[in-house]
């Protein structure tokens, strides 16, 4: 028996309030890949992510995510994915690397990968020993991705995951994604920064009123 799709969204209908974020949107990722969500403001990328991390209801629609169905139990996935979103999720009382720890802890991952990653990000030394509430926005970015990372998950939702970051560390992020589809991580990312995400894609979706208009493959040239 084949695996179940990492992401499987049919006829999906959420509401803010009383506004149909999504209104019949369906979409599905089978195997590990980088999904780029592309649109408008107010098309409803950032409510696809926050649907599939269990923190938006759905009205009407089949939600399964990592062959958990989101409608029955929007917790039960919860550990198995990473979201970064518009805020860090950090806890500004915990020191750089308590947050990063907790993070692992959370997820079961090794803590002995915390040292690494901070490195990774260039968040170790003194830094990981900083609290988080004295950080320039950067720097909890960066933060914020040695947590996403850390927890060595199947699937990661970002939404506009470049935000704050400086040219070096927006280059680090791509760096990460593409390391991260190579061992196998899904990747679905809402983003505005179109030259980054072509060249991250492998499939670009593309939504207008709550709904997939566009759903094509990317070819990379060598």
């Amino acid at each position: 028996m084949s695996a179940p799709a990492r992401v499987h969204l049919d006829g999906v209908v959420a509401l803010l309030g009383t506004f149909p974020a999504l209104s019949g949107f369906s979409l599905t990722v089978p195997t590990p890949e980088v999904v780029i969500l592309r649109g408008p403001n107010g098309a409803g990328k950032s409510t696809v992510l926050n649907v599939c991390s269990g923190l938006v209801p759905v009205q009407r629609g089949t939600v399964q995510i990592l062959g958990s169905n989101i409608r029955v139990d929007r917790r039960s996935v919860r550990k198995h994915l990473g979201f970064l979103g518009h805020r860090t999720g950090l806890y500004d009382d915990l020191s750089v690397e308590q947050n990063v720890q907790l993070a692992a802890r959370a997820s079961q991952a090794n803590i002995a990968l915390v040292g690494p990653t901070l490195s990774r990000v260039g968040c170790d030394g003194r830094l990981a020993k900083l609290g988080v509430a004295h950080l320039s926005a950067g720097q909890r970015r960066r933060v914020a991705l040695a947590s996403l990372m850390v927890r060595r998950v199947p699937l990661w939702l970002l939404d506009e995951p470049h935000a704050a970051l400086d040219t070096d560390g927006r280059d680090l992020l791509d760096e990460v994604i593409r390391e991260a589809a190579v061992d196998g991580t899904t990747v679905l990312m809402a983003t505005h920064d179109l030259d980054r995400a072509d060249r991250l894609a492998d499939r670009v979706v593309t939504i207008v009123g709550g709904r997939v208009v566009a759903n094509d493959a990317v070819a990379h040239v060598s």
